[in-house]
């Protein structure tokens, strides 16, 4: 694994998330008030773009059908037999730093 810089803080405010694409792949960068968390950026339900959607008290919702994920351990409270990776993230600097497989 390698740690990659994907974003910057500027880019994420407290409790948002953008989405960011990286080698072909979607990523989702979260803000959860103050944590900053990563997540496959597609949504395993039916593909929505998780990056595009909002961050509400740690959970990332999909904007397509509103399935919420927790942002820290990909988890999705809709159906519990889905999940959607996570990945180590850190901040060094102002860059946001993602360690990818």
């Amino acid at each position: 694994m390698a740690w990659t810089k994907l974003a910057t803080t500027a880019e994420l405010p407290n409790d948002s998330v953008i989405e960011v694409e990286h080698l072909g792949n979607l990523y989702a960068i979260c803000n959860a008030g103050g944590d900053i968390r990563a997540l496959s950026g597609i949504c395993p339900h039916q593909g929505g773009p998780l990056g595009q959607g909002t961050v509400i008290h740690g959970l990332l919702v999909c904007p397509w059908h509103m399935w919420e994920f927790d942002s820290g351990s990909g988890t999705c409270l809709v159906d519990e037999t889905m999940s959607i990776p996570t990945y180590p993230a850190k901040v060094e600097n102002g860059r946001v730093l993602v360690d990818l497989p």
